[in-house]
């Protein structure tokens, strides 16, 4: 249980009822900044072939924060690579509903998405960051990631190009 503007906040594992949640966090995102690269809303039927590699269990988990049955925000660690060679490596992913921004929420989702990965076989975690988000970076930094390289203009939307920072950390520095 986390405290957040007064009330508690529970973190756990996400379930198919908090996928619209979490489809509408991401397409506000998408919507209002360059973080997601999605060019038009999601749809729940698209997204829930994504969601289904998530389980309880093992190397590919999404945790939600709801306060009641609102969803404030998720962080996962997803496939990185669908190749047998990145079987030790994870993509993690972060997003939270705008007003529930900028208040260690996002702190308490990754310390504990990490908690329960610590004992998995993963060697490598990989985040790719949309620039500029001195936020996102910042909280990555905090829980351990360094920078390997930045992809430049590679992505564009708006009609604007984008560039992602990418982190990583291996589990074995953190032990």
């Amino acid at each position: 249980m986390y405290e957040f503007h007064q009330t508690a906040v529970d973190l756990a594992p996400a379930t198919a009822h908090d996928l619209p949640g979490i489809v509408a966090i991401q397409n506000h995102t998408a919507a209002t900044s360059h973080a997601r690269f999605a060019t038009r809303p999601l749809g729940m039927e698209e997204r829930r072939e994504w969601f289904a590699q998530f389980s309880e269990s093992g190397l590919y988990r999404m945790l939600v924060a709801r306060r009641g049955s609102q969803v404030l925000g998720y962080a996962c660690s997803q496939i990185y690579r669908d190749q047998e060679a990145f079987r030790e490596t994870v993509e993690v992913s972060i997003g939270l509903a705008t007003g529930s921004r900028g208040q260690g929420l996002g702190t308490s989702l990754y310390r504990a998405l990490f908690g329960l990965l610590a004992d998995e076989p993963i060697h490598a975690v990989l985040a790719g960051i949309a620039l500029p988000n001195d936020a996102s970076v910042a909280l990555h930094r905090r829980f351990g990631f360094s920078d390997v390289g930045t992809f430049c203009e590679y992505a564009v939307k708006n009609g604007q190009y984008i560039s992602s920072l990418w982190m990583q950390r291996l589990q074995s520095d953190l032990l």
